[in-house]
């Protein structure tokens, strides 16, 4: 089972176990941090489950859809390594990334 790395806003960090074929939403919520919102629960609708992407991961993840950029665009902390985490699937090439949630808009 892979394993990431979460930053919460207090910029604590926490190494958990994440499921292949999960999302890396689920994943953050399954361990318990409830700063991040995900408010439509993974339906890539809302954008309250941003994270910023460690830049290695990040190159190796899919393009972002068209929905996915356009909810970002209505952030005012996007970065260029910010994704919505219910859009990342966990796979074997995640393990030991670092997502850091960002900050409530």
């Amino acid at each position: 089972m892979p394993q990431i790395t979460v930053v919460n806003h207090a910029g604590d960090e926490t190494v958990v176990d994440a499921t292949e074929g999960h999302n890396v939403m689920e994943v953050i919520r399954e361990g318990g941090f409830d700063e991040l919102l995900a408010l439509c629960g993974g339906c890539c609708s809302c954008a309250t489950c941003h994270v910023y992407v460690d830049a290695d991961t990040f190159a190796k993840l899919p393009a972002m859809s068209e929905d996915e950029n356009d909810l970002l665009d209505s952030s005012d902390h996007r970065t260029e390594l910010s994704r919505l985490s219910c859009q990342v699937k966990v796979t074997g090439d995640i393990a030991g990334a670092r997502f850091t949630i960002a900050p409530e808009d």
